[in-house]
């Protein structure tokens, strides 16, 4: 029998970090691409129009669906130190406790989600002859928020006890169904971007059934029993704090790009279909990036129970070191194939379309290691149990898209869009590499 698990607290850190991470990261790519997939084919398919639909309401969609994510990513944190301290009753009782504050979480992102969301894209200025299209597509991706919702939960709690394999089967087997579904739903039933929608719904949901099957049957120790549900007051103070914190951070950040989107819908339906595309060719780049980190959120994690801390130092500057040689490598690819790349998802040969979108990325490569950086201080911060800190992050770069979109793109144009990012990223960097060296818990391991 194959052994799934990687063991965080004792095997070599590069090897451990590496195992681990690799199945997070091709876990990634496939899940990006129920979107990047939408676009594809959307943007070959049914046109620029269309195209710019979705990327109207992405900023909306990655707001909702990144609370979501940044809930579960933290309650599945709470079981991982657990599970590092070797405490299976609190273990079963923190995953317990993880599922009804998911459960509530989702039932109120429904609700708020079904009644605010064509009052905030008209707010947002989505230009009329695509903001019907925008709706169809983000109210069936909302409507159904439970399912992507399920899923990251499970995967994150597997993760949480060391196995980031079998998460990366499932969503392999749910991509596959998602591409041949978008194909079904767009070309053969004509049911436009809304089909897009529903392929993603049931891709998700397959992927949903498929991890709780297995954790039924393959990992006892995350099925907690009718005692676990016992409410505690400090662990549910705790599964919320950390849940909350990681999904408030991410929603902070996606309300700031949501901003952004009112400054870039001004621009006119080519500039967001060439911003659109970018976009998704950008969220694969950074994926290296964000994969470390999200594996050092867990390693992190599981050592502050083993109370590793040379271990939890160590793997930090292990993961700098891969992000910074990842975005040499970026910036040169980039370089050469940004346009090519741009052209082939878009379909478009526009040159508004071409010229924003390669020039977006080509600017934006040579800073993907300091978000690297960036995303891991952040991680280990919420693996030591830190809440506020990376708060006060999200609330930086909040911030700065807002002035940004208030003073700097008026006066740059799309060229203050492309810059936004990059220049928040670094200041951003400066504030969390003093909070987590200045940390106590690290400070006393330096000492």
């Amino acid at each position: 029998m194959f052994n799934f698990q990687v063991d965080l607290t004792k095997d070599k850190i590069f090897k451990a970090l590496l195992l681990f991470a690799i199945p997070i990261f091709i876990s990634n790519i496939f899940q990006q691409f129920y979107n990047t997939m939408d676009t594809m084919i959307v943007g070959n398919v049914l046109g620029d129009t269309s195209l710019a639909a979705i990327g109207a309401c992405t900023a909306v969609y990655e707001l909702l669906i990144g609370f979501a994510l940044g809930v579960g990513n933290g309650l599945s944190i709470v079981v991982a130190r657990s599970y590092g301290a070797k405490d299976k009753v609190l273990l079963k009782r923190s995953v317990a406790g993880s599922i009804v504050i998911g459960i509530a979480l989702t039932i109120i992102i429904m609700i708020i989600s079904q009644l605010g969301l064509y009052p905030l894209l008209q707010l947002l200025d989505t230009p009329q002859n695509i903001i019907q299209e925008s709706y169809s597509y983000i109210s069936m991706i909302t409507l159904f928020v439970g399912v992507m919702f399920a899923y990251n939960l499970c995967a994150g709690l597997l993760r949480a006890i060391g196995n980031s394999f079998m998460p990366l089967v499932f969503l392999i087997i749910s991509s596959v169904v998602n591409i041949g579904l978008d194909l079904v739903f767009i070309t053969q039933f004509n049911m436009g971007i809304q089909g897009a929608a529903i392929a993603t719904v049931i891709a998700q949901g397959i992927s949903a059934v498929l991890c709780i099957v297995y954790m039924w049957k393959k990992t006892p120790i995350l099925i907690p029993q009718k005692e676990h549900f016992k409410f505690d007051k400090a662990l549910y103070q705790e599964l919320a704090g950390q849940g909350f914190s990681m999904g408030f951070m991410m929603a902070i950040v996606s309300s700031g790009t949501v901003i952004l989107q009112k400054a870039i819908n001004g621009f006119g339906y080519l500039t967001i279909a060439g911003h659109t595309t970018a976009r998704k060719i950008n969220a694969f780049c950074i994926m290296p990036c964000a994969t470390i980190a999200a594996s050092l959120s867990t390693f992190v994690s599981q050592n502050k129970g083993a109370d590793n801390r040379d271990r939890i130092i160590e793997g930090v500057k292990t993961g700098f070191k891969i992000s910074i040689a990842w975005g040499i490598i970026a910036t040169v690819v980039l370089f050469f194939l940004a346009r090519p790349l741009v052209t082939l998802l878009s379909g478009s040969s526009e040159a508004v379309v071409l010229d924003n979108g390669s020039r977006y990325l080509m600017i934006n490569a040579p800073f993907y290691a300091v978000l690297g950086i960036l995303l891991i201080l952040r991680n280990s911060l919420q693996g030591l149990g830190k809440k506020v800190v990376p708060l006060i992050s999200s609330v930086i770069e909040f911030i700065g898209k807002v002035v940004f979109a208030w003073l700097c793109i008026p006066a740059l144009g799309y060229f203050g869009v492309i810059i936004c990012e990059p220049v928040i990223w670094c200041l951003m960097c400066v504030q969390l590499l003093y909070s987590f060296f200045k940390n106590p818990y690290i400070r006393g391991m330096q000492s």
